[in-house]
């Protein structure tokens, strides 16, 4: 800009901007530079999308490959009920003391087991767990003794419903209700009597590589948490071949 055109343009009240301390000067090379941090930024934004992305992929990838994962369960002489040659075994690991164990038996095992009426072969195996198992031992324990007057799994039912605490006045009201000896159980529950039965289920889920509850295995494909009952019905159909 020529020295006139400058004086002219002041004159007129018009600012330079390349001169006036009201305006800050930029190179375009520092341009470049403050664009650098910004073009980083951005990358580590949508490198973390797309490996989210994957990760989300990944994760159901696994759980896939785990559904296809077969385990050879030994139903063992656990409580159990339904046909001895039934097409699908449905073994359970829960814990009396567990929410989730007692929201599934309230929720999906009824209505699961009424859809497959003939075809199921249910096998509960004690597995207490939560808050080291002291709870759920006696509780398992308690089913146990229930089972000497014949009433394991009404006894069983009454204890997942939620209904009764899990504790010794639980335990002897939910017997009185179900018109059981509620001495002869509690003199059972205390002699603990069946505390060993108990330890080796939880022993056995360890070794196959059980780590909570619930967890199922559908023919030995492991269900793992109180999942909807579509779940249930999805896998069991794959193995009936429908």
């Amino acid at each position: 800009m020529s020295s006139d055109t400058e004086e002219s343009l002041r004159s007129a009240g018009v600012l330079d901007p390349l001169n006036d301390p009201q305006y800050i000067r930029l190179r375009r090379s520092h341009l470049y530079l403050a664009l650098i941090p910004l073009a980083f930024g951005l990358g580590m934004v949508y490198g973390y999308i797309l490996w989210g992305r994957e990760q989300v992929i990944a994760t159901e990838a696994d759980f896939g490959a785990s559904q296809a994962r077969r385990i050879d369960v030994d139903p063992g002489d656990d409580p159990s009920f339904g046909p001895i040659d039934a097409p699908i075994t449905l073994v359970e690991f829960s814990d009396y003391s567990c929410p989730y164990c007692q929201l599934w038996h309230r929720e999906v095992s009824q209505e699961l087991f009424a859809t497959f009426p003939d075809q199921i072969r249910f096998v509960y195996k004690d597995f207490p767990i939560v808050q080291g198992g002291r709870v759920g031992t006696v509780a398992a324990q308690a089913a146990h003794c229930a089972n000497e007057q014949d009433a394991y799994w009404d006894y069983h039912d009454a204890l997942l419903s939620g209904d009764y605490t899990l504790d010794s006045s639980g335990y002897e009201q939910a017997a009185l209700d179900l018109n059981l000896n509620e001495k002869a159980l509690m003199e059972c529950v205390n002699s603990e009597r069946y505390v060993d039965e108990v330890a080796e289920d939880l022993d056995y889920g360890v070794s196959i590589g059980v780590s909570s509850t619930p967890t199922f295995f559908i023919n030995g494909i492991p269900l793992i948490g109180a999942q909807p009952l579509e779940n249930f019905v999805e896998l069991i159909n794959s193995e009936l071949g429908n």
